[in-house]
């Protein structure tokens, strides 16, 4: 070999070995760009994953919170309900009183919101014909009961004081200016009661209001009494 040719083969041998310093430094290059190009894509994915999970989650919390808010309310209504059909039931069961209980408790609720005891009470029609007369009779018998002085039981336990003891009551009555309740020609549309009339002042005695007056006061106890 002579000289140009050692020269030659010199170069080409520092030429190779140049090459192939730049191509390890690339591979080196590449490998550690792909390395951390999949930690990248790796820490990235797991942060999706996470969020996901996260947002699923929280999406199961929120549909187990409105199923619970849905259950409570759909118990709640089945018991307002069945409360209202305990109210509408003690309704039905008033109505079916036998007629001396039920002219007895129409008397007791004249005498309570009579303030006079001369007013007028006015009964739906079936029931004025019914009961009407009867539920005045016994409230004016109840009021005049309340003002006569009490007779000694020796005195009231004989027919004549029996009858003695009636008199005093409708004199004491009379002087008291009460037990002067009388039967109203009018009559109105209503399911049991009656309203109370005096002039333009009116007390509605009628069940409807009576039970819808006392509903807020009784659904309590009515709901411990079905419920517990």
């Amino acid at each position: 070999m002579n000289g140009i040719e050692k020269i030659t083969a010199r170069i080409q041998e520092d030429s190779q070995k140049e090459i192939d310093a730049i191509l390890a430094e690339a591979k080196a290059k590449a490998a550690e760009i792909t390395a951390q190009a999949q930690a990248e894509a790796k820490a990235a994915g797991d942060e999706v994953l996470a969020q996901g999970r996260k947002a699923a989650a929280e999406r199961e919390d929120r549909m187990a919170s409105t199923a619970q808010m849905e259950c409570r309310k759909a118990v709640l209504a089945a018991k307002q309900e069945v409360i209202e059909e305990a109210f509408q039931l003690a309704h039905k069961k008033l109505l079916a009183l036998p007629t001396d209980q039920y002219v007895d408790l129409l008397a007791d609720l004249a005498v309570q919101a009579s303030t006079t005891g001369k007013e007028k009470l006015i009964f739906s029609p079936s029931h004025r014909a019914q009961v009407g007369k009867a539920v005045v009779v016994a409230a004016n018998k109840k009021l005049a009961e309340a003002v006569a002085p009490k007779l000694p039981g020796e005195v009231t336990s004989s027919k004549a004081g029996a009858l003695l003891d009636k008199v005093v009551a409708g004199a004491s009555a009379v002087l008291n200016g009460t037990a002067m309740l009388t039967l109203a020609e009018e009559t109105r549309p209503m399911d049991g009661g009656f309203i109370l009339s005096d002039g333009a002042v009116e007390v509605n005695c009628t069940f409807d209001t009576l039970i819808r007056l006392q509903r807020g006061a009784l659904a309590g106890e009515v709901a411990k009494v079905l419920f517990e």
